[in-house]
């Protein structure tokens, strides 16, 4: 008799389920629900490009569209399906995207009283308004508590958790006096499933709490109320209606509610997983081990690792976190990425690109690519900094902006959709080479979303910038076969699952297509590489003190080069 799973992947623009085999990975089925409020399913201000809200009524439609959808997909694939074959849901979100709620756990947006009020919406994690909040929080901490910053690569983000609740408490003060708690949306989607809301008894994750929220066992939680109340007076008060503990994924969060039951056609005995940040789900969707670097690439890219927790492991400047627990439990996750990758690609195709490359969006990037493909590294003279939503690692700091040098009057717009390409495969080796830097061996690197699944230049060009081949996932929706991968180790093997995350990642992962490294390019790309560093540390490291005069003249020449050759 087969078992199922059900992955919940709730992204940027939209959710989707996946219904999963446990016996070996297979995808039976799967359905997508567009988030229909705001613009593309993010809620958005004309006055402030900063602000990114979400309204929590698409996800709960989400979960019942996604899943009856999928299940009657799932029946025509396999008429024998039974609800009683379903033995598990698995959540993985955004974040951090937390979200201010009331005494029993309702998002604050749907009391009439903030109903368009974005502040009691979910606090979206490209929602970067709170960057002044998370330049305070960096200092204040290095000055009482350097501690909270050493497992967080030394710098507090504005896509993060406190840096989001002190800006409501600063702007939106009404909400946040009205608001009994926050909830990352990866534990409250959990909780809606199990029927139980109470704030009190969520179970966290460890994942969202550990990278974003500076909770650690080390300082018994979230930060202290002292530390807090510097930050605000005040703030130290919410810190009681919190949480004191916070649980890796494979860890069971409850059952399937009886309402939620007969809404989807399942069963009470499905077992709710406990939620996660869709990176680090991907991650182990992707089939993650000790020495692989799994990237997961879309709008935005999160880079993740891990490192077996009994072995020692340096603090890493830069990157977003080093949690025990927040991947696998046994592992510390280590967790870097790109601000803008996907979103560049589409900015430039959106805005810059003319008629004559195509009608549609999907035309322009089909004749981009196919043009960019006859370029040679450094042919065109350009290079780039892929820095349009600011650089989340290394540098973290949301005020960086993106940067193009090199055009003349001469250049061609899929020269610069190449450039492009190249910039985010430069940022993703700066990445590489941190963590190498500080001690943790890259030994191999596995790709996965949707960009890694339908862009073999992009795939092509990081192998060459990297010297490294890029292995692609077999699974063109890792996070949501992540977390049905966790679904079936919180359902057990007594169910029909698996006791470990190791036995059910070996199971039901693998790995499809490889892009070898041209050794050619991949010489070139070295000497572009250190005119990105140049440019890198020029305008984003405060301790550079070096000059720029020789970078265009650089790549003139290069591009000479390049074209006689």
């Amino acid at each position: 008799m087969g078992r199922y799973v059900i992955g919940l992947d709730f992204g940027t623009n939209s959710c989707r389920s996946l219904i999963i085999d446990v016996a070996n990975g297979g995808e039976l089925a799967s359905h997508v629900f567009p988030y229909p409020s705001g613009k593309d399913g993010v809620i958005v201000d004309a006055g402030d490009p900063h602000l990114a809200r979400q309204n929590p009524a698409d996800y709960v439609r989400g979960i019942e569209v996604t899943i009856t959808e999928a299940l009657k997909k799932a029946k025509a694939v396999e008429p024998s399906l039974s609800p009683l074959d379903v033995i598990g849901i698995g959540v993985d979100t955004t974040g951090s995207s937390p979200m201010p709620v009331s005494a029993n756990g309702k998002p604050l947006c749907f009391d009439q009283r903030f109903a368009n009020n974005p502040a009691a919406m979910v606090w979206l994690w490209k929602d970067h308004t709170s960057y002044a909040e998370a330049a305070q929080i960096t200092e204040t901490a290095a000055k009482m508590r350097p501690a909270y910053l050493s497992k967080i690569g030394g710098t507090y983000s504005s896509e993060w958790w406190w840096s989001k609740i002190l800006h409501c408490k600063n702007m939106a003060s009404e909400v946040f006096a009205a608001a009994e708690s926050w909830v990352e949306i990866c534990d409250w989607i959990p909780a809606l499933l199990t029927g139980d809301l109470d704030p009190q008894h969520i179970k966290r994750s460890v994942c969202a709490a550990g990278h974003k929220a500076m909770f650690s066992a080390s300082w018994d939680g979230l930060p202290d109320k002292e530390f807090l109340d510097a930050l605000s007076p005040g703030l130290g008060c919410l810190r009681d209606k919190l949480y004191m503990n916070a649980f890796t994924a494979e860890k069971r969060a409850g059952y399937l509610s009886a309402d939620w039951a007969r809404t989807l056609g399942l069963s009470t005995s499905v077992a709710i997983a406990v939620g996660a940040f869709d990176a680090h789900m991907g991650a182990v969707g992707a089939g993650i081990s000790p020495g692989t670097l799994v990237k997961i690439i879309g709008t935005s890219t999160c880079d993740i690792m891990i490192h077996p927790h009994q072995e020692k492991l340096n603090d890493i400047p830069g990157v977003c976190g080093i949690v025990d627990g927040s991947v696998m439990d046994g592992y510390f996750g280590i967790e870097a990425g790109q601000s803008g990758v996907g979103d560049i690609f589409l900015w430039f195709v959106n805005n810059l690109v003319p008629e004559k490359y195509g009608a549609t969006q999907e035309e322009k990037f089909r004749t981009l690519g196919d043009a960019a493909a006859t370029l040679k590294p450094g042919e065109s003279g350009l290079l780039a900094l892929d820095w349009n939503n600011g650089n989340r690692t290394i540098l973290v700091d949301v005020r960086l902006t993106g940067l193009l040098i090199g055009q003349t009057l001469h250049t061609e717009p899929h020269e610069i959709y190449r450039a492009l390409l190249e910039a985010t495969g430069f940022g993703a080796l700066a990445i590489i080479d941190r963590i190498e830097e500080f001690g943790v061996p890259v030994r191999e690197v596995v790709n996965c979303g949707g960009l890694a699944a339908k862009n073999p230049l992009l795939m092509q060009i990081y192998a060459d910038i990297t010297g490294r081949p890029m292995k692609i996932s077999r699974s063109e929706q890792t996070p949501a076969l992540g977390a049905g991968i966790f679904a079936a180790v919180a359902a057990g093997q007594s169910s029909g699952g698996y006791d470990s995350i190791d036995d059910a990642r070996q199971a039901m992962t693998g790995t499809g297509v490889v892009y070898t490294p041209n050794a050619g390019n991949h010489a070139i790309y070295k000497k572009l590489y250190a005119l990105y560093r140049q440019l890198h540390d020029g305008f984003g490291a405060k301790s550079w003190s070096g000059g720029m005069f020789n970078v265009m003249k650089e790549l003139l020449t290069l591009r000479d080069q390049v074209r006689k050759s």
